[in-house]
């Protein structure tokens, strides 16, 4: 999906890789940035509702984000290695409807994915088209644990020359 914004459709999937949530990397994440007791330990979660182990919410998104991150790092090197320039992505205006619909257990193996859903002509960055996406984590047994409606800038492929040019005069 590293494509300028005339080239996106909607419905195009990018497949971002998956990542096990171990036992020891639920709790580390947790007693840095979300101790509570569901997160820090085994006995602290059967005294919960979740009855066992589970991964922070925040944890959750923060490795969809490095998924998303380290997919786009490499369509880019195999952009460069294909003798292309790779289309660069533009900020994100927020997202909406995040969710966190199962739990993430110890143990589980989360699948994420990006979907366009939408697109948007902007008419104030005209160089510019906003990609409306839906964003999801699955767990092994096919359960979506994680979801969240997204919006990223993607330069129009004739606001491209421009914008190379800028950059190429800015130095």
């Amino acid at each position: 999906m590293s494509a300028w914004f005339e080239d996106m459709a909607i419905g195009d999937r990018l497949d971002l890789g998956s990542h096990h949530f171990t036992a020891e990397d639920i709790i580390r994440f947790a007693r840095q940035f979300d101790p509570q007791p569901f997160h820090l330990s085994e006995a602290g979660a059967a005294a919960t509702h979740f009855g066992r182990l589970c991964a922070s919410g925040w944890h959750t998104g923060a490795v969809f984000m490095r998924r998303l991150v380290l997919t786009h790092q490499r369509l880019d090197e195999e952009a460069r290695q294909r003798g292309e320039t790779p289309v660069p992505r533009g900020p994100s205006p927020g997202f909406e409807n995040l969710k966190w619909l199962k739990p993430v257990f110890a143990g589980d193996t989360i699948r994420y994915a990006s979907e366009v859903t939408g697109k948007i002509d902007t008419t104030g960055r005209p160089d510019w088209g906003i990609i409306l996406g839906v964003n999801e984590g699955v767990n092994q047994h096919g359960e979506v644990v994680f979801r969240f409606d997204s919006r990223v800038y993607i330069p129009k492929r004739t606001g491209g020359e421009r914008l190379e040019r800028r950059d190429a005069t800015a130095d």
